[in-house]
């Protein structure tokens, strides 16, 4: 095998390595914590015991535990409570541990797959495909992530119009607000429905009504979902005729949606032509240097050399970093604020 593939699946290996040994060693969190996590321990042994558990069983438990423990010593650090939060708002039934073993998975799976598929393809043996893959691998995660939490956005979007004119016409029957949300979880759809029932239990767990609201609205991340628990808080502390500031809310948010589409139809061209120029020219590169290695390979050449590096790479690299300003730039001009 090619000493450069081995390099960097060692290089691969050693980071993974790494960031397990880096969290296996980070500390604790608070004393409280400590000890709901020893009583915790304890009840699971001590339930263990009481049913007679095998041996495997135990040590199951003892690695479902160990697990756990590893999931909160994460999650206490900044960047595991941030991937905390935006797994949330994905609506991911995942752990930050589990997402982060995916992660770890994806980064060392597709280089792997492309040397095992290699043995069809002998280009995708090449060190620059198999350091194209490890970063495909590693940006997979998070633009599943991205694409769930974005898509979850969307459609709680599209739902709140018709749950605000809901709420306001159960205020005006006569129903307290909880019990407008109440009807709101029992006749809407997810995501509508999952975050404002969580609302419910949050306030019947003992926490004051705003501090959820506010909780739901750190969650989801809308405008839209802002604009309104900003009415219903001044409208607690000022009162008002609640009802008509969400009818009035409801209108508003109807037409920024109808907005945002007439804007997506008159910039679908103008999309269309960054996707083009930004992914168009990488892929035919890539077809190229798998259907007919021997056409791309002047690129690499090393007889012409700039800054010891072959000119072609480098003429890639310019070209590759041109296509991507385009691409941002065109974002930009059609990215038009509502």
């Amino acid at each position: 095998m090619n000493p450069m593939t081995l390099a960097i699946a060692g290089i691969a290996a050693v980071a993974i390595f790494m960031i397990a040994v880096g969290l296996s060693m980070a500390r604790g969190g608070s004393d409280v914590n400590a000890r709901l996590e020893r009583y915790a321990s304890t009840k699971t042994e001590k339930a263990a015991a009481a049913s007679g558990a095998t041996p495997s069983l135990a040590e199951a438990l003892q690695s479902s535990a160990a697990m756990a423990q590893l999931n909160k010593v994460v999650e206490q650090r900044d960047f595991g409570a941030n991937l905390a939060r935006e797994i949330a708002r994905a609506d991911l039934r995942l752990k930050v541990s589990e997402y982060l073993a995916i992660w770890a998975g994806t980064t060392v799976g597709v280089p792997i797959l492309m040397v095992l598929a290699s043995v069809a393809l002998p280009t995708l043996r090449n060190p620059i495909v198999l350091l194209v893959g490890l970063l495909i691998g590693f940006m997979l995660p998070r633009f599943w992530l991205g694409r769930r939490k974005a898509s979850r956005i969307n459609a709680f979007n599209k739902q709140l119009p018709d749950t605000i004119t809901l709420i306001a016409n159960a205020l005006r029957a006569g129903s307290s607000f909880l019990q407008a949300i109440e009807l709101v979880v029992r006749e809407s759809r997810p995501p509508i429905s999952t975050e404002f029932g969580r609302v419910i239990r949050e306030v019947n767990l003992g926490l004051a009504f705003d501090t959820a609201l506010e909780n739901m609205v750190r969650r989801v991340r809308s405008d839209d979902l802002e604009l309104m628990a900003t009415a219903i808080s001044i409208q607690h502390t000022v009162g008002g005729n609640l009802a008509e500031i969400l009818d009035s809310i409801a209108f508003t948010i109807r037409e920024r949606v109808r907005i945002k589409g007439e804007i997506r139809t008159l910039t679908a061209q103008q999309r269309l032509s960054g996707y083009v120029v930004g992914f168009l020219p990488i892929g035919l590169a890539g077809f190229l240097f798998i259907a007919a290695p021997q056409f791309m390979s002047p690129m690499f050449d090393d007889r012409v050399s700039i800054l010891g590096l072959p000119a072609g790479i480098i003429i890639l690299f310019t070209g590759g970093f041109m296509m991507f300003l385009g691409f941002m730039v065109i974002r930009r001009i059609v990215d038009i604020e509502v």
